[in-house]
């Protein structure tokens, strides 16, 4: 069984579901304008994810293989209906600029596709924890690419986050770069890509650098060792 220590690094790192595995594309890169927009996504995601692994793990034993993807669907579905209703009352704003990406969750296929390949296969703990860390993971790089895109669009960042945390966020705006004309690109789709394109040569680029570093600390150098050669004198 997968240690929660795996599960940890493969969610937070080894296994990114956006840099690496490359799913759930759609939302990281049609909802990152902003880090609101990103991380009331991630955290959308990450409740469903936790969820509906921990509902999957729990009838995993009680269904047929016929059913078993409608029911993982169901599951998913409902929990998403849950958190959309729960946008729509108390964050109605940003769930309006989300929009169709919210009931898309049911059909995300980090989700769907965790959900057959681990959570039915494992206990409650360890599904719940998969999901959790696979949300924290996907979250993660959808708030990097937010701000990124945030900062270079408008100089900014944590524009409008009274619209997740409420009237107390309204002065949380951190302008970096005064009189910014602003990079009209990095709001548009084709800035999502790049960003996107820039992280993942990032992370692969430590993965090579700490790749060389253990293989380096992993290789001890040779010794030759001189041996002395007795002389006889003798020639037969």
């Amino acid at each position: 069984m997968t240690s929660f220590r795996e599960i940890a690094s493969n969610g937070l790192w080894m296994n990114y579901p956006g840099l690496v595995q490359f799913l759930g594309l759609c939302p990281l890169l049609g909802v990152s304008k902003s880090v609101v927009n990103a991380l009331g996504m991630a955290l959308a995601t990450a409740i469903v994810l936790a969820a509906s692994h921990a509902s999957v793990s729990l009838i995993r034993n009680h269904v047929t293989d016929a059913v078993r993807l409608p029911a993982f669907v169901m599951i998913i579905a409902a929990l998403t209906t849950c958190i959309e209703l729960l946008m729509q009352a108390f964050t109605y704003e940003l769930y309006q600029i989300l929009g169709i990406f919210i009931p898309l969750i049911t059909t995300n296929c980090v989700i769907l596709g965790r959900a057959e390949a681990f959570a039915a296969k494992n206990s409650v703990a360890h599904a719940s924890f998969d999901g959790l860390m696979m949300g924290t993971g996907f979250g993660l790089v959808l708030l990097a690419i937010g701000a990124v895109r945030e900062l270079l669009g408008s100089g900014a960042l944590f524009g409008n986050m009274q619209l997740l945390f409420g009237p107390i966020a309204t002065h949380w705006q951190i302008t970096v770069f005064h009189n910014y004309p602003g990079f009209l690109l990095a709001i548009l789709p084709p800035g999502a890509f790049l960003v996107l394109g820039l992280l993942i040569a990032l992370k692969n680029r430590i993965d090579e650098i700490v790749a060389e570093r253990i293989k380096a600390a992993n290789t001890s150098p040779v010794t030759v060792q001189s041996r002395r050669v007795r002389v006889t004198g003798v020639i037969e």
